[in-house]
């Protein structure tokens, strides 16, 4: 239709003069006391523990989702010792125990994840800006005054102002504080620099390639050039610094139910060249089967957790450098290489003629899930950053730290993962391929503290801002602290010293780390109810041998603390027997729980005692039960729920009724809510 010429003009002064009106409309600022900028699983608990605190929070999400990893196919939590699990990260993982039936659940599906955190900001009441993320950080001197954020659907255009007291930087890339001029750094430390060993140029033997496996398109041919994915750069000796970082993936969530599938697709782009070297490692392996090539993890539902195996698999090396400094168009496009990689990679194995027919009909038992993440095809949201930028704080936590050589006192955390980073980037070596840059050390299972000062910035830089995930610690430190439930855990702390700084009318770094730690171990919940009652061998008068000979171990890696004590001296006639003892403060029914240690290594079921015996003092009475002692390893198993009186004190004893080791490792007292 074609208006009369007065009438076109008059319609687009009209628009004209609506956009100058709009354009002249004050900009949309919100007032906060905290808030929290990245929607992953820390975020959600920064947010809500804030709340708690009888602040006011606010959560900029830059995605549509919330959760991070932890909704987005991590779904086998990587724990190392669960003591190191405390307060709401604790708490995240009842309330999905709860969903499946169990006490805790650490294996879970990706929306149950997702449906628990929403369930957090609901209770929390806090509002939640999805798909805004930062455009510009002012400040007043050292303090951060205000934020403008975009819409991620209108890039450059500030869309909201965000005014606060205290910020949380919860994303996986640090951009607030890079933003708020804030020191970091990106890559591996020279091992010089920390008097580290394990950092800098790594040439392992984990997750690499065999000897033999030829590099180049046309075996035995330098001049043919180098297949997809290796670089022709000379690998520098191990310790050398640089600004390489670990592999990125997507942790896949797949399912093995046909109803509940949704088939591999050639993907858009699909070069099979670019998986060429795997067919080549394939085909002159004796192992077919995919499961030899991914780490897969079953998940409840049928599904799966998948992740990156040997010297190619999920990991795109190399390809994810220049992420962490990046625009938010180049992220973009890198996550979506990494996704379109995956996609390509399942593809290829489900489909390609190259391969054995074993190994085809090995992937094509999954499928991606219909009932996750619904609106991507099945496909996780959010690209596995294992590592962009970290802070230059107070402290940096190194090698020494992780290892218990050095133990801080400002701890207001805990990290028991071993020191693990993926590869760099993949290589020629002696004309073989190699992956450069995976290192995996074990801790024992054996929980060590993370300073406070590792997570605020020098006073000078930012007086205002908490940096609970991308943290200040060495690459070989981080690698061992950057898990989903240890960054909740750290944004709860950095959120009960944001409301202690708010109150006290101080900064960040003037906080009383003695009080912080008195009140995260006092309200774990953040809602005031009554904590939870642990005795455990390492806690002066909680275990007291009865009868048999009992020492201390630590061979155990699925152990419960530092410790166990074990009886070895089980013999016909003489059975050990011990107690463990825990203070009431207050009355109350309690659900009691005993942890049955794992097995140490080279150990077996038939070394343990098979069956043992609880006698449990409570308020009421005595309640004796028995229970298989060489099963069910690991985990918390209840043992009844009985009345105690505040004052008084609950004893749990263990005994051995056949032979064998027994294991005594913690009791834990739960109130009824």
């Amino acid at each position: 239709m074609h208006l009369p010429q007065p009438k076109r003009f008059l319609t687009l002064l009209a628009a004209l003069l609506l956009w100058q009106a709009a354009l002249a409309q004050p900009r949309k600022v919100i007032s906060t006391d905290v808030c929290i900028y990245g929607g992953v699983a820390a975020g959600v608990i920064g947010a809500y523990t804030t709340t708690q605190y009888g602040k006011t929070a606010l959560l900029v999400v830059p995605t549509a989702h919330l959760g991070g990893m932890t909704s987005s196919g991590l779904g086998a939590t990587d724990i190392g010792n669960k003591f190191a699990i405390t307060g709401l990260s604790k708490d995240f993982y009842r309330r999905m125990g709860q969903h499946y039936g169990e006490f805790e659940q650490w294996l879970f599906e990706p929306h149950v994840a997702e449906g628990i955190l929403d369930d957090y900001a609901k209770r929390g009441g806090f509002p939640v800006y999805k798909q805004h993320r930062l455009l510009a950080v002012r400040k007043v001197g050292n303090k951060i005054s205000e934020i403008d954020l975009e819409r991620t659907d209108r890039p450059g255009k500030v869309a909201l102002t965000i005014k606060a007291k205290m910020w949380l930087d919860c994303s996986y890339e640090g951009d607030l504080m890079a933003k708020a001029g804030v020191d970091y750094t990106v890559g591996r430390e020279a091992n010089n620099e920390f008097n580290e060993t394990l950092n800098g140029v790594q040439l392992q033997d984990k997750h690499q390639f065999p000897d033999g496996i030829d590099p180049y398109i046309k075996e035995g041919d330098p001049k043919s050039g180098l297949l997809w994915g290796i670089s022709d750069k000379t690998v520098e000796p191990n310790g050398t610094g640089d600004k390489k970082v670990q592999a990125y993936n997507y942790r896949i969530c797949l399912s093995t139910d046909p109803n509940n599938q949704i088939p591999f697709a050639k993907p858009t782009g699909y070069d099979a060249s670019h998986y060429a070297l795997l067919g080549r490692l394939i085909n002159k392996s004796k192992y077919k089967d995919v499961k030899n090539y991914m780490i897969i993890n079953a998940l409840p539902g049928q599904k799966t957790d998948i992740n990156h195996k040997g010297g190619f698999s999920l990991d795109m090396i190399g390809e994810n450098w220049d992420y962490p400094e990046a625009n938010h168009k180049t992220r973009e496009a890198i996550a979506a290489k990494h996704a379109n990689y995956i996609k390509g990679l399942f593809y290829y194995l489900a489909n390609d003629p190259g391969l054995p027919s074993e190994t085809r009909t090995s992937m094509q038992r999954y499928g991606y899930p219909k009932d996750e993440f619904k609106d991507n095809g099945g496909f996780p949201h959010q690209m596995y950053v294992r590592e962009a930028r970290r802070m230059r704080g107070l402290l940096t936590m190194t090698q020494a730290h992780c290892q218990s050589k050095e133990v801080v006192e400002d701890g207001v955390g805990l990290a028991a993962y071993q020191m693990d980073s993926h590869n760099c980037q993949r290589i020629v070596t002696n004309g073989m391929v190699k992956n450069e840059g995976n290192v995996e050390v074990d801790l024992g299972s054996r929980p060590y503290p993370i300073a406070y000062r590792s997570i605020v910035a020098k006073e000078e830089q930012a007086s205002n801002l908490l940096v609970p995930v991308c943290m200040s610690a060495t690459h070989i430190a981080y690698g061992s602290i950057r898990m989903e439930p240890v960054f909740m855990v750290l944004a709860q702390s950095a959120a009960v010293a944001a409301t202690m700084a708010i109150d006290k009318k101080q900064s960040v770094q003037q906080v009383d780390v003695k009080a912080l730690q008195a009140e995260l171990q006092s309200n774990p919940l953040a809602n005031r109810t009554v904590p939870e009652v642990l005795a455990d061998d390492n806690i002066p008068g909680s275990f007291k041998p009865i009868v048999g000979t009992w020492t201390s171990e630590t061979k155990a890696g699925n152990k419960y603390g530092l410790s166990y004590q074990s009886a070895t001296d089980t013999t016909s006639g003489i059975m050990a027997e011990a107690e463990f003892t825990a203070p009431i403060k207050y009355s109350g029914k309690y659900s009691v729980y005993y942890f049955q240690t794992g097995l140490a290594k080279g150990q077996t079921h038939t070394q343990l005692a098979k069956n043992a015996q609880l006698d449990i003092t409570h308020a009421d009475g005595k309640a004796t039960l028995t229970f298989l002692h060489n099963e069910n390893l690991g985990e918390w198993h209840k043992a009844g729920t009985y009345q105690f009186k505040a004052g008084s004190n609950a004893n749990i004893k263990v005994k051995a009724l056949s032979k064998g080791i027994l294991n005594a490792d913690a009791v834990l007292l739960v109130p009824e809510k």
